[in-house]
C-alpha cells in the first residue's frame, strides 16, 4: 500500500509540471503514473514477508509491464510513478534505455525539465561502462616512452602499438586537459570524434583494471564517475550496462539489484540483448594464433628480471606450455570435423551471409562434443593459471620495493588480464558445446559459421540461450527490489504471452495496455493494394512493387518505405525509373543519422524525398509532420528462418506439442508490423497513409488476427484505383 504522503508528492509534482508548462492532463499518462506507483507500492509489504509466503531467499519484487501508445508521455509518467516511491523506500532508480539517443534525451532534457518544473528534489547521473573512460595508467605508460616499454611494444605490436606523432600529440593534449580539470576522461565529452584506433590504447576493460591497487586509483576517471552513480537517486544507463553489471553479480558498476528499482524503456529489446550478452563464440584459427601469442608473451614475462616476484608464473610456466600444446592439438583435431559439417551444409539463402550450420535442437554430435570437453578442460586450467599470475601481479603492484618494478607490473597486468578474459570466453563456449541441455527445458542454440573475410577462411563456433527467461529470472527478477518495463509496443496480437515467455516474467507481474490519444481513424488510412502475385514469390512480388510504386507515391509527400530484405530493397531501387531513383535515399548509401538529416533538409527546401530502409528504420525513427506522410511496407515482416537461435526455439516448441508459426512467427510479425506502421503518426497533429504490399493480411487465415492488432486506422482494401499490372517480362 502506498503511503498518503507519497501519493501527495506524486500528485503535487504532476500538477506543478502541468501548470508550469501550460499542459493539458492526459488520461493515459495519469493512468500510467497510478499503475506504476500502485505496483511499486507493494515493495514495502513484500520486504516484510520476505518475498513470498515461505520467506524465500530472494526478493521477488513487483514487476509492472505497461504498453503505452505513442503520445502517452511515457518518460514523465514512469519518472513520477517511480522516483518518489524509490526515495521513500531508500532505493535507487536505474533508468535503462536501449538507445543512446533516448539516454541522452532523458539525461539532458527530460529529467532536468521535471526537476525544473516541480518541487521534486532528486539527483541523477549518467552511467557508462569502463570502456568509455580513459585509463590514467595506460595514458601515463604511453607518454613515458622509456626504451624498455617501447621495445616491448615493438615485440607485442598486436597488444600495444607505440603511438605515432599524431597519437602522441593527442595523448599529450588529453594529459593536459585532465590535469587542468577541463576534461574528466569521458570519451563522449572529448571535443572531437575519437577513432577506435586512438581510443583503445588508453582504455581498459574489467579484466585489465587493477582497481584500488592502481597508482592512479585516487584520480581514476571511471571510479570517480562510479562514486556519482552510487550516490545518485536516479541513474540513467542502457540495457547492456545493466546486463553487464548483473553478469558480474550485481552492484559492481551500478547499485546492487536488491537496492534498485529498474525502469526498462524500450523494454521489447531486453530479451534479445540478454541473449546476446550471455552468448559466447570462438574462432578456431584465431584461437590457434592467440595461443601462440600467449606462449610468447608468458615466456617474455617469465624472463622479465625487473619484476621482483613472479612465483606463480615461474612455477606454472611449464604447465601452461603443456595446456597450450594440448589445446592446439585439440583445435587441430576439431577443425576437420567442423569443416566436414560445413561442407555438407547447403546455403539456404544464397551466399549473402556466411555459410552456417545450426545443430538441430542444439545437440552437438558426440565426436565434436568429446573434443569440446577436452578443450573445456584445457581452457579451464589456463584461466585458473592466468588468474594466479594476475593476482601475483596485483600483489607486486602493492608490495613492489622499486618504482620500476611497480611500473613493469602495471604494464604487464592489462595484457594478462586480456588473456584471462579471452581464455574465460573460450572456456564458456567449449563448456557449453560439451554439455547436454537438461530435459524439459529450452535448449541452447549451437551453431558454426564459415567466415572467408580477408582471403583466410576461419570457422567460428557460437552458442546462445534461445530464451532469456532463465538468465533474467536468476540475475534480475529474483533479485531486484522492483521493475517497470515499458514501450509503445510490448504486446503481440493483443497479448503479452511472447514477452512473458522470452523474458521469463514471474507470475506476480502485472500487465497494462494504455491506448494512444491519437484519433487513428481520422488521422490515417491503412491501404492494401491488389497485387498479381503472392509476396512469397520474391521476384514477382518485387516486379509488382516496381510497377505500382509510381501510382502510390506522391512526390509532394515525405515518405518512408520499409523492406524485410536488403536484396528486395536494392532490386526495387534498381528497377525504378531514374526520376524516382534520384529522390530516394537508400539506407545502404548513408549512415542512419546522416540519411535522416538529408531527408529533412530536402523536405524543408520543398524538394521530394523518399527513404528506403530495413528493420532498423521500423522503430526509433521520429519523422513528424511533413517529414513522413506516407509509410510503405513491402511485406508483413516475418522473420527470415535462418537465425539459429529462432530456429532452435521453433524446433523446441514443436517438440513440446506447440505450433512455432502461430506461437512465434505470427505474433512477432504482428508486433513488427505495428512498430513499422507506427512511424507515421508521431504526434496528435500528424496525418497520412500506410500502404502494405501484402494481401496475406486479408487472404490468409492468420491475417485477421494481425489486422486486428493494428490501431483502428481507416482501412482501404484493394482500392480500384491502385492495382499492379502483370509482372513485366
Amino acid at each position: 500500500m502506498l503511503p498518503d504522503e507519497v501519493k501527495k508528492t506524486i500528485q503535487n509534482a504532476y500538477r506543478q509540471i502541468l501548470e508550469s508548462k501550460s499542459l493539458t492532463p492526459r488520461y493515459g499518462q495519469r493512468l500510467m503514473i497510478a499503475e506504476i506507483a500502485k505496483s511499486l507500492g507493494e515493495i514495502e509489504a513484500l520486504s516484510l514477508t520476505g518475498g513470498d509466503e515461505e520467506g524465500a531467499e530472494h526478493n521477488d519484487g513487483p514487476i509492472c509491464v505497461i504498453e503505452a501508445g505513442t503520445g502517452t508521455g511515457k518518460t514523465m509518467a514512469y519518472v513520477l510513478g517511480t522516483l518518489p516511491v524509490a526515495q521513500h523506500l531508500k532505493k535507487t532508480v536505474v533508468l535503462a534505455t536501449a538507445t543512446v539517443a533516448l539516454q541522452e534525451q532523458v539525461t539532458l532534457k527530460d529529467l532536468p525539465d521535471i526537476k525544473r518544473h516541480s518541487d521534486l528534489e532528486f539527483s541523477f547521473t549518467l552511467a557508462k561502462g569502463r570502456g568509455r573512460y580513459l585509463c590514467l595508467s595506460k595514458l601515463d605508460m604511453l607518454l613515458r616512452g622509456n626504451d624498455s616499454l617501447n621495445a616491448m611494444a615493438d615485440l607485442y605490436g598486436d597488444v600495444i602499438n607505440p603511438p605515432n606523432a599524431h597519437s602522441l600529440a593527442l595523448y599529450e593534449q588529453m594529459f593536459r586537459k585532465i590535469n587542468s580539470g577541463d576534461w574528466h576522461g569521458d570519451r563522449d565529452d572529448w571535443d572531437s570524434l575519437l577513432t577506435e584506433q586512438e581510443w583503445q590504447p588508453v582504455t581498459v576493460d574489467n579484466g585489465q583494471c587493477v582497481g584500488q591497487k592502481c597508482s592512479n586509483f585516487s584520480n581514476c576517471c571511471f571510479y570517480q564517475a562510479r562514486e556519482e552513480v552510487q550516490k545518485a537517486d536516479c541513474v540513467v544507463a542502457n540495457h547492456d550496462l545493466v546486463l553487464a553489471d548483473l553478469a558480474l553479480g550485481g552492484g559492481v558498476i551500478l547499485p546492487a539489484p536488491e537496492d534498485t528499482i529498474y525502469i526498462f524503456d524500450e523494454a521489447h529489446h531486453l530479451p534479445l540483448k540478454s541473449n546476446n550478452h550471455f552468448s559466447s563464440f570462438t574462432r578456431l584459427k584465431a584461437s590457434l594464433t592467440a595461443l601462440d601469442q600467449w606462449r610468447k608473451t608468458l615466456g617474455k614475462l617469465g624472463s622479465d628480471t625487473v619484476l621482483e616476484e613472479t612465483r606463480a608464473l615461474k612455477r606454472n610456466l611449464s604447465v601452461f606450455d603443456e595446456c597450450i600444446d594440448m589445446a592446439e592439438l585439440r583445435l587441430n583435431e576439431i577443425w576437420p570435423l567442423c569443416e566436414q559439417i560445413i561442407d555438407q551444409t547447403e546455403p539456404e539463402y544464397g551466399r549473402e551471409q556466411a555459410l552456417q550450420h545450426a545443430f538441430a535442437l542444439g545437440v552437438v554430435p558426440e565426436p565434436l562434443r568429446q573434443i569440446a570437453d577436452a578443450l573445456n578442460a584445457q581452457y579451464t586450467r589456463m584461466e585458473s593459471l592466468l588468474q594466479e599470475v594476475s593476482d601475483e601481479l596485483k600483489s607486486n603492484l602493492e608490495e613492489a620495493r622499486s618504482l620500476e618494478s611497480r611500473q613493469r607490473a602495471e604494464f604487464w597486468y592489462p595484457q594478462i588480464g586480456n588473456m584471462h578474459a579471452r581464455a574465460g570466453g573460450a572456456q564458456k563456449l567449449w563448456q557449453n558445446f560439451a554439455r547436454q541441455d537438461p530435459k524439459g527445458q529450452a535448449p541452447w542454440a549451437r551453431w558454426m559459421s564459415l567466415n572467408e573475410q580477408g582471403g583466410s577462411p576461419d570457422i567460428s563456433l557460437s552458442c546462445s540461450p534461445v530464451l532469456a527467461a532463465s538468465t533474467l529470472q536468476e540475475n534480475l527478477w529474483r533479485l531486484c527490489a522492483g521493475a517497470v518495463l515499458t514501450s509503445a509496443t510490448l504486446s503481440a496480437l493483443g497479448q503479452f504471452d511472447v514477452l512473458k515467455m522470452r523474458a521469463g516474467l514471474p507470475e506476480r507481474t502485472v500487465y497494462h495496455r494504455i491506448a494512444s490519444p491519437f484519433d487513428y481513424a481520422n488521422a490515417a488510412k491503412f491501404i492494401v493494394p491488389k497485387l498479381p502475385c503472392d509476396p512469397s514469390k520474391s521476384a514477382e512480388h518485387t516486379e509488382a512493387i516496381i510497377d505500382i510504386l509510381p501510382k502510390v507515391l506522391n512526390k509532394n509527400e515525405g515518405a518512408l518505405m520499409l523492406f524485410s530484405s536488403r536484396r528486395q530493397m536494392q532490386d526495387v531501387l534498381d528497377g525504378l525509373d531514374r526520376e524516382w531513383r534520384e529522390i530516394i535515399l537508400c539506407q545502404d548509401d548513408y549512415q542512419k543519422a546522416q540519411l535522416l538529416k538529408f531527408h529533412k533538409q530536402r523536405i524543408d527546401r520543398g524538394d521530394p524525398s523518399i527513404i528506403f530502409g530495413l528493420a532498423s528504420f521500423a522503430e526509433g525513427v521520429d519523422l513528424p509532420g511533413k517529414y513522413c506522410e506516407h509509410v510503405l511496407i513491402a511485406k508483413i515482416p516475418f522473420a527470415v528462418p535462418n537465425d539459429p537461435i529462432e530456429a532452435t526455439l521453433a524446433q523446441w516448441i514443436e517438440t513440446q506439442g506447440g505450433n512455432p508459426f502461430m506461437t512465434l512467427s505470427v505474433p512477432e510479425a504482428a508486433f513488427k508490423l505495428v512498430q513499422a506502421a507506427g512511424r507515421l503518426l508521431r504526434n496528435e497533429k500528424d496525418t497520412g497513409r500506410i500502404t502494405l504490399f501484402d494481401e496475406r493480411i486479408v487472404s490468409k487465415f492468420y491475417g485477421a488476427s494481425i489486422m486486428a492488432s493494428l490501431p483502428p486506422y481507416t482501412r482501404e482494401i484493394f482500392p480500384t484505383e491502385l492495382s499492379a499490372s502483370v509482372a513485366r517480362k
